[in-house]
């Protein structure tokens, strides 16, 4: 006989709690939805100084601004999205009805599922946390949060707020390390939510297939810029290093490599140079660059450098101020990395730091196939002014989302769905995507008692076949 570890009597507990107090109320009303995302509005204004402090001290240094920016405004202005568009998300849509089952009609009746589980990353730990509990809310169900054991502060901070707005029944985060993690994901979620990375992902999907939960997995990959032969290399230069560069390049949808032609690469450099030296003119004290997370990940980034050296790429630090950085040290300048090919260890995981490969790519044509030919990413960034080249990388490539002429910036556009695709993720959210995951979209006919369905019944004969063969010519 087992004995039932502490930890996993306490998320039973709290699971059972929010599973009874959703089966006390089904159907939450608009005004109880739009009450819990005004509360989880107020907490996010009115601890916006405190959330910028915590995640500082879990990085050493997080800019407040960019914090500010990709963390509490993109959350503010998911939940406005959700209150104006609420009523019309939560409608039961009247659908058309073929004309053989006239005069019934048929409807689309959007339901909560019940209870949500969130499992949030370190590297936006507040956005991750909170832009699918919005989803899950304004759709009317429970969540319970399990943010990063990476980020120690926030979640501590994370688990005082929500704890302070709202009732344990409603939402609540569970914090905990990976042996919590493990026993989180295999709760019996209505559904599960997974930021993170491919592997842990998959792990999570297989915990959640156990209880036939279905899961929404934001993963990550290595998501491509295509440099077209006609751009503006400086704009292009200064759009890569403003999406390479913020979090220092702990972004899952940072471009992660670059695919360029070859008479364009000591041009975009220059430029990137100039770039890096605009936007962060001195790295080492500067509060607007942030810090690698942890040494660990520091130590990684150093491996991916030295061996690519090793195995014959020429790599290009932009160190603007000329300062002096220590293998040890947790800033970071951006490195270019020339000449990268597969056989790279850069090249096969995503990075998750400020290291920018190169790779050859002769024209579109070879440009599109060297995409098609890895992993489904989950961002890809095209930049160029010639519209049929860009139809034709939009066209012949598949990727979660695209942002054209600029980078990450799709991601906060709430009238777009923001998921992976194959190796990159499963399902999608953000705005009515993100309320339509979290939800039952249930069919319903209504049948009428002057149905001809009933012409259809047996017993069968000469009759029913022609019918069927009438109604076989016309549907």
């Amino acid at each position: 006989m087992t004995s039932t570890r502490p930890h996993d009597e306490r998320l039973t507990a709290l699971f059972n709690a929010q599973r009874q107090a959703f089966a006390a109320d089904l159907a939450p009303s608009h005004a109880v939805r739009d009450d819990r995302l005004k509360r989880l509005l107020a907490m996010t204004q009115t601890h916006q100084k405190a959330i910028e402090t915590a995640i500082s001290c879990d990085f050493g240094n997080r800019s407040r601004h960019e914090t500010a920016l990709a963390e509490v405004f993109v959350t503010i202005a998911s939940v406005r999205h959700a209150q104006r568009n609420l009523k019309r998300w939560m409608r039961t849509k009247r659908v058309p009805t073929p004309f053989y089952m006239l005069p019934a009609t048929s409807r689309i009746m959007r339901q909560p599922l019940g209870v949500v589980g969130i499992v949030s990353p370190w590297n936006y730990p507040f956005q991750l946390s909170l832009a699918p509990a919005i989803g899950a809310i304004a759709a009317g169900n429970r969540a319970m949060i399990k943010p990063s054991e990476l980020v120690p502060n926030f979640s501590a901070l994370l688990c005082d707020m929500v704890a302070a707005y709202f009732a344990p029944d409603e939402i609540a985060v569970v914090t905990g390390d990976a042996t919590t993690a493990k026993s989180f994901v295999a709760l019996p979620f209505d559904h599960l939510f997974f930021t993170g990375s491919t592997s842990v992902g998959r792990q999570v999907a297989v915990a959640a297939a156990q209880n036939l939960t279905p899961v929404t997995l934001e993963l990550g990959g290595k998501s491509p810029a295509i440099v077209d032969a006609d751009s503006d290399i400086a704009d292009v230069a200064s759009k890569l290093v403003v999406g390479k560069m913020l979090n220092a390049g702990q972004t899952c949808i940072a471009p992660d490599y670059v695919l360029i032609a070859p008479d364009s690469v000591d041009a975009l450099v220059a430029a990137m140079r100039t770039a890096v030296a605009s936007l962060y003119p001195t790295l080492a004290n500067n509060p607007d660059y942030t810090s690698i997370l942890s040494d660990r990940h520091r130590a990684h980034l150093n491996h991916l450098l030295d061996d690519a050296r090793s195995k014959g790429a020429q790599v290009i630090e932009i160190n603007p101020g000329n300062e002096q950085f220590a293998s040890t040290e947790r800033k970071m300048p951006l490195n270019l990395v020339l000449d990268a090919h597969d056989d790279m260890a850069v090249m096969q995981d995503e990075i998750f730091g400020p290291i920018l490969p190169f790779v050859l790519a002769a024209d579109t044509p070879a440009a599109i196939s060297y995409v098609n030919c890895h992993p489904r990413p989950l961002a890809l960034y095209w930049f160029g002014r010639n519209k049929t080249r860009r139809d034709q990388v939009l066209e012949q490539t598949i990727a979660g989302g695209v942002t054209v002429n600029d980078t990450v910036w799709h991601i906060g556009q709430e009238h777009l769905p923001f998921g992976g695709v194959g190796a990159s993720g499963i399902g999608a959210y953000h705005g009515e995507a993100g309320f339509l995951a979290f939800s039952k979209e249930k069919p319903v006919l209504y049948q009428s008692k002057f149905s001809g369905i009933r012409l259809l019944r047996p017993p069968y004969g000469v009759t029913f076949r022609r019918i069927l063969d009438a109604l076989k010519r016309l549907a």
